[in-house]
């Protein structure tokens, strides 16, 4: 069953991948912080994730103005050049509930300095959305985009649509889609397209870090984890712990890194709480309310917090004993007015 299909121009690279929330402003209209960005964005890349994923669903995607999503991505990019990266790969969410609204995103994504978008099938008439509908959505979007597309599979924010791995091992039949990113934790579909697809042709990621080492055990090549904002470093340690054959390290780390990403699995609030709580001020953002969802939703209630710090806190010796992988002088700047 190994197909023989070309292998991508620009594949999704292998690696630990950081769906970035969004901080911002304790204003009554929460604009995006694009200086506390900028200084997390740093801290991320300079922890040694392997590419940043923006305007995904732990960035609150749905929330953000397509103005807001295409500054983020610009100051994303500035972060990593000011770190002397200049081709670390950023990955923008393009989901819309329409081919021609997908196709825009892209389109936005790609002048802004993005080099793959991430699509979730539509979902906004759940019933309607046969396999039919959902293979002409992801090619046409795919025919028209100057970026590779990544498929998003989510079925908790798409009204349980659900791509099996017929559907998605056709998807990696297009020339310009490079990947998928599985959040329903099916460690099935890995096995099965790996099986059929190397990464060059297709790479395949799990959506959560909590199963990174079944993940990588059944041929697939990477994560991409919300538990990043929080422990990009231990995540980044796990990562590279197996690629080095150190499997029993391996394995002890992935069962507390499973134990810390539980509290993420509790929503968007609960994991910006303990990016704040934790990264926040590693990063220099000290002020809570960076960390706040956007309104209309609410930051965690303090028995929450509670239990998140408790669930979280056993991986901080060991975020703390691993030292930065990037460094660079211009990295802890603001980026000013003019800088996006």
């Amino acid at each position: 069953m190994t197909s023989t299909i070309a292998n991508k121009k620009n594949q999704l690279p292998k690696g630990v991948y950081c769906p970035v929330v969004s901080l911002y402003k304790s204003t009554k209209r929460q604009e995006v912080d694009l200086d506390a960005s900028y200084k997390y964005f740093s801290y991320l890349i300079r922890g040694g994730v392997n590419a940043l994923v923006l305007a995904g669903s732990t960035a609150e995607a749905a929330l953000l103005s397509s103005t807001e999503r295409q500054e983020l991505l610009r100051v994303a990019r500035k972060a990593a050049l000011d770190l002397g990266l200049d081709n670390y790969p950023l990955v923008a969410g393009i989901s819309g509930q329409s081919t021609n609204e997908s196709i825009v995103l892209a389109q936005q994504a790609a002048e802004a300095g993005a080099d793959f978008g991430l699509l979730l099938p539509p979902n906004y008439w759940a019933k309607a959305v046969s396999k039919d509908v959902i293979l002409s959505f992801y090619r046409e979007v795919a025919d028209e985009s100057t970026i590779p597309i990544v498929v998003y599979n989510f079925p908790g924010v798409t009204s349980g649509i659900d791509l099996n791995s017929d559907v998605l091992s056709t998807l990696a039949q297009h020339p310009n889609i490079v990947g998928v990113k599985l959040t329903c934790g099916n460690a099935g579909k890995v096995t099965r397209l790996t099986q059929e697809y190397s990464h060059a042709q297709f790479g395949v990621y799990a959506g959560q870090s909590d199963w990174l080492v079944p993940c990588l055990s059944g041929g697939g090549h990477g994560c991409v984890t919300g538990i990043g904002n929080v422990f990009p470093k231990s995540v980044c340690r796990l990562y590279q712990l197996w690629q080095d054959g150190k499997i029993e390290e391996a394995i002890k780390l992935q069962g507390l890194v499973a134990q810390a990403e539980k509290a993420c699995k509790e929503g968007i609030a609960a994991t910006k709480f303990g990016a704040g709580h934790f990264a926040g001020p590693l990063a220099g953002l000290e002020t809570p309310e960076l960390f706040y969802p956007r309104k209309p939703y609410k930051p965690l209630g303090k028995d929450m917090q509670t239990w998140v710090i408790d669930v979280m806190k056993h991986l901080v010796e060991t975020e703390s004993s691993i030292p930065d992988l990037h460094s660079g002088k211009e990295a802890a700047r603001t980026i000013g007015n003019g800088a996006h």
